[in-house]
């Protein structure tokens, strides 16, 4: 058969309403979701976005998460949205109050991994069960084969708080029976019973039985008949795919059957408990363990001590974590049902975009996004068509309009639907152009926006000071491999392993490659590895490699080979050629297949050790300048340059002008507003030198000593001083016991991320405890009043600076090419730190009731802004920043969403103090002016950075007349940025 014109010409007219009708968010608003802040708390904030100018509330995942989630990335149900957030109506009831205004929901969609361990995952249950015999064993990524033979078949589960055996013998293990079915609880973990083990437990019950009934008894006649059914039932180590599904259905046939005769016979439910009590064993007496061990030992999982989990763990993980299992979604059946319900949604209109979580974590990035359009496509035909068709033919419909239409889409960014993707890219990594999505969720622009409050010319003197006060000098790159060596070595070394032997089976076939050995191919494989600069490649056959990719993957060789004398060219070569897949020829036919897998687990395995060695460690040790320390961001590069900014703002009007602007997310290690202040300090380093010095002075005496060294070490006090600087609570003169408590927990997470003196895995309880003492009595009036006497001057100096980096940051995220993103709450001050600080309960009556206050004085405008700078502390002067802006994109929305990006051009003595810009399209022009590096601006004077403070710095402006939106001030221009900028720091100029 093949594809008819008319499913042709039908697949091309809905292709077409598609992307004329598709909606590009103007401006969205993060609500993150959970048990306290539900469906019914985002639908009353409606009106408030509106009135705000928010186009699209972007959810965090509302699919069914593992129960007490408090972020919604662990969804253990695809098919289910989350109970504990509200019922289906009422999630209708908030796309209800959202279309009633013109609004829609960006959905936040997390298809690599799922929260296991619980019962609500009824996949992974399902496999605990059945192993490799599960209907959904291939969903997961498990290796049912690994290195370690007792793991053959089973599952690792690394789930127990102690040794095994210690476990067991305490009576942690209790096995029952409900409904028919047998479980095994580990405290609240229930685990499913594999029906091939049911036959000891119910024979050791016949025979108890015998002295109640005799051998013709009709109940005990049905319960040999269920023991001889279970006796016939398929291995799970049978993976044919009709003893499968007979399994599959004969299993739960055996449950029902047991379960009637335990309820129809008080004999047979006594003697199985009387059973189940001999099995559980009594603690002191450790041989009555025996049974319940070897119980244990039948199952197809392995429940072991955590602390093996780096070691032997043999299913993938996100990143580390061990109840976040990954899923095998590149296959077809496995994306239909992950995906299922989001479609509905999408198909419905209750959701019109989505961001993806992790894609570097999928086996092929690049289908997982054409999948994603063409499926929501094929969903959208099917809707249309009176009649049946033949899936295959519309399938290859569907492939055949995508294949004709690809180039055309990629050159202007036009898909069926809005996707972002979380995509973390390096310095000089583009984002690949094949990808059918918009673009970024922003922390590439996040990045250069924060660069430009950075001071780079005192990059040596911070160099200088930092590595003064911690005693020695520390280099970024260097220690970024470092901590991707440790990071294999420990808690991603199972992984490792692996990989390692999964190559080294393939060269054993091989008469060229045959000895390499496991030991050299491993030790190539972490070193490359290590030297990998970006996150991940992403090769998939001899025809995909990119020079992108060929570019970081050589780069990464010759660093690994220079670094490593000791190993052999040989094995670097070959790893370097495996990569690229330029010795593919020389495997047989039969082993390609296996070599292609080899190398895109290689290019699977890089993020994450990428992410938990940089994002996850390194960033809590270079500590030189934290505002630096962001998701995405090069601590490394002290600041950039305007010229750098502009750049990444045209090239984004080019290849991504949809793409998604961020300055906070539930992900970044600070608030934008704590890290603008933190970026102060690069402003006046003689000045911060001299205050640590004279605070680690004042504050030496709350240290403790734990093996001859003062805790906390120096590195974690300089942490500590400017941690506090940027989130301390505006106007505020003492700390009160929350701040400090926020402090302790915030430097705890600090010192195990690190991994320096204490881990997740290892952590030192004593130098843990110094540290929150240390913390505690720094911040304590009673204990400390010398130094709080001494810090909050400088503090409400850093703070007040900082308030205009933040408004200047805020004013280019809401004008810049792309979607602008504000996190929930950022609207006022966004002072939290990493999470879950940045999950904590938001004060919206504050916010609604500043808003309305905002609006009812909006016909003044210059008194009121003067008004709202003079009282900054309340954060009202970022919410009506945010809300004039807002509306003006409302109403200038194609000007915003395909306008161009013109750099403005400035002369005079401030010109590096001031980012300016136009963005023009067909006859609608808007310019912007923020002030940057305000220290340097008044010369160290806290004073409004206003007037003749610009001097004679000067700016070429293409209209003779503007007003400026944000004071309501008609400017007659004269180019002259004292005269421009004299009430207000910042100016978003319209031609009047």
């Amino acid at each position: 058969m093949t594809v008819t014109s008319s499913l042709h010409d039908k697949v091309q007219s809905v292709a077409q309403q598609l992307l004329a009708s598709r909606r590009i968010p103007r401006a969205t608003y993060r609500f993150q979701m959970n048990a306290n802040f539900t469906f019914r708390d985002a639908a009353a904030l409606v009106p408030y976005l509106h009135e705000l100018g928010i186009s699209d509330v972007y959810l965090s995942p509302i699919l069914k998460s593992r129960p007490g989630s408090t972020h919604g990335y662990d969804i253990c149900d695809y098919t289910e949205i989350n109970p504990v957030l509200g019922t289906p109506d009422d999630f209708d009831a908030l796309v209800a109050a959202l279309q009633e205004r013109g609004m829609s929901i960006m959905l936040d969609m997390v298809p690599n991994h799922m929260g296991v361990g619980q019962v609500c995952n009824t996949w992974w249950m399902d496999v605990l069960e059945n192993g490799p015999s599960s209907v959904y064993a291939h969903f997961f990524d498990i290796d049912w084969w690994p290195v370690k033979e007792e793991l053959h078949n089973k599952v690792l589960l690394p789930i127990l708080e102690d040794q095994f055996g210690t476990v067991l013998e305490a009576g942690k293990f209790r096995l029952a029976m409900e409904e028919g079915a047998f479980f095994i609880y580990y405290g609240e973990t229930k685990l499913p019973v594999t029906p091939d083990s049911y036959v000891d437990m119910l024979s050791l019950a016949v025979e108890n039985l015998t002295a109640l009934l005799d051998a013709e008894n009709g109940q005990m006649l049905e319960l040999q008949s269920i023991l001889t059914a279970l006796r016939n039932l398929p291995s799970y180590t049978d993976i044919d795919p009709e003893h499968v599904a007979e399994r599959k259905r004969e299993k739960e046939v055996i449950k029902r059957r047991l379960a009637v005769l335990c309820q129809t016979s008080t004999e047979v439910q006594d003697t199985i408990n009387a059973t189940i009590n001999d099995i559980n064993g009594v603690p002191g007496s450790p041989h009555s363990f025996d049974r319940i061990e070897i119980l244990l030992h039948q199952q197809p999982y392995r429940p072991a001590f955590w602390r093996v989990a780096a070691d032997e763990i043999n299913y993938r993980r996100f990143f580390d974590i061990n109840d976040m299992a990954a899923i095998h979604v590149e296959l077809p059946d496995v994306f239909e049902q992950v995906h299922q319900l989001t479609f509905q949604l999408l198909a419905e209109g209750k959701v019109s975009s989505l961001r993806i979580d992790h894609p570097d974590g999928m086996w092929n990035p690049p289908a997982y996004f054409r999948d994603l359009q063409t499926e929501y496509l094929t969903y959208k035909v099917r809707q249309e068509l009176e009649e049946e068709v033949d899936p295959e033919l519309l399938h290859e419909a569907i492939q055949q309009w995508f294949d004709r239409y690809m180039q055309d889409a990629i050159a202007t960014v036009n898909w069926p639907f809005y996707v972002v993707v979380e995509k973390i890219l390096s310095e000089t990594e583009p984002l690949p152009p094949d990808w059918p999505v918009f673009g970024t969720t922003g922390y590439d622009f996040m990045t250069a926006v924060n660069g430009i409050f950075v001071n780079s010319a005192h990059e040596a003197e911070f160099d200088r000071l930092y590595s003064t006060f911690v005693g020695h000098p520390m280099n970024f790159k260097e220690l970024v491999y470092n901590s991707k060596e440790l990071i294999m070595g420990e808690s991603l070394s199972s992984e490792i392993r692996s990989l390692s032997r999964q190559l080294e089976r393939i060269t054993e076939a091989s008469r060229r490659y045959r000895d390499f050995t496991l030991s050299g191919i491993t030790a190539a494989i972490r070193q490359v590895m290590a030297a990998m600069s970006i996150y991940r490649t992403y090769i998939t056959s001899p025809e995909t490699v990119s020079d992108r990719d060929q570019f970081y993957i050589l780069a990464a060789v010759l660093d690994a080979r220079r670094r490593n004398p000791s190993i052999s060219r040989l094995v670097f070569n070959f790893i370097r050629d495996t990569l690229l897949l330029r010795n593919l020829q020389n495997f047989s036919p039969d082993a390609r297949p296996s070599l292609i897998a080899f190398m895109m687990r290689f290019q699977q395995l890089t993020g994450p050790v990428m992410a938990k060695s940089v994002e996850d460690t390194a960033f809590y040790i270079y500590n030189r300048l934290i505002a630096l320390n962001e998701v995405g961001g090069h601590p490394e590069q002290f600041g950039s340059s305007l010229d750098v900014f502009h750049a990444q703002n045209q090239n984004r009007v080019q290849y991504w002008p949809q793409a998604m602007l961020s300055t906070s997310t539930h992900d970044t290690k600070r608030g934008e507003d704590t890290r603008a202040r933190i970026s102060v300090l690069s402003e006046i380093p003689q000045e911060w030198e001299q205050v640590i010095h004279r605070w680690s002075e004042m504050n030496a005496g709350f240290k403790t000593i734990i093996d001859e060294s003062p805790a906390p070490s120096r590195n974690d006090e300089y942490l500590f001083y400017q941690t506090i600087l940027g989130a301390w609570p505006p106007g505020e003169t003492m700390p009160d016991d929350s701040f400090r408590e926020r402090m302790v927990d915030y430097m705890v997470k600090a010192a195990n991320e690190s991994k320096i003196h204490s881990s997740w895995i290892n952590p030192d309880e004593d130098y843990i405890a110094a540290l929150s003492n240390f913390v505690r009595n720094v911040l304590d009036r009673e204990q400390n009043p010398q130094f709080l006497d001494d810090y909050v001057p400088f503090q409400r100096r850093i703070s007040y600076f900082g308030q205009f980096n933040s408004l200047s940051q805020t004013l280019l995220k809401l004008t810049s090419p792309g979607v602008p993103d504000i996190y929930q709450g950022s609207e006022l001050w966004n002072l939290n730190l990493v999470d879950p600080d940045n999950r904590r309960p938001i004060n919206y009556d504050e916010r609604r009731e500043r808003l309305a206050d905002l609006k009812n004085r909006w016909d003044d405008q210059l008194a009121l802004v003067q008004e709202l700078v003079n009282t900054s502390d309340t954060g009202q002067i970022k919410l009506y920043v945010t809300s004039c802006t807002l509306q003006f994109r409302r109403e200038h929305e194609a000007l915003f969403t395909y306008g161009d990006y013109v750099p403005l051009e400035v002369e005079g003595n401030m010109v590096d103090h001031v980012c300016a810009f136009s963005r023009n399209h067909e006859g609608d022009h808007v310019a912007v002016i923020v002030p940057r590096l305000i220290v340097g601006l008044t010369h160290g004077e806290e004073r409004l950075p206003l007037g003749d403070v610009w001097g004679d710095t000067r700016l070429k402006l293409p209209h003779p007349r503007y007003r400026n939106l944000l004071t309501g001030e008609e400017i007659v221009s004269e180019n002259n940025l004292a005269q421009i900028l004299s009430h207000f720091s910042l100016a978003l100029l319209e031609p009047c």
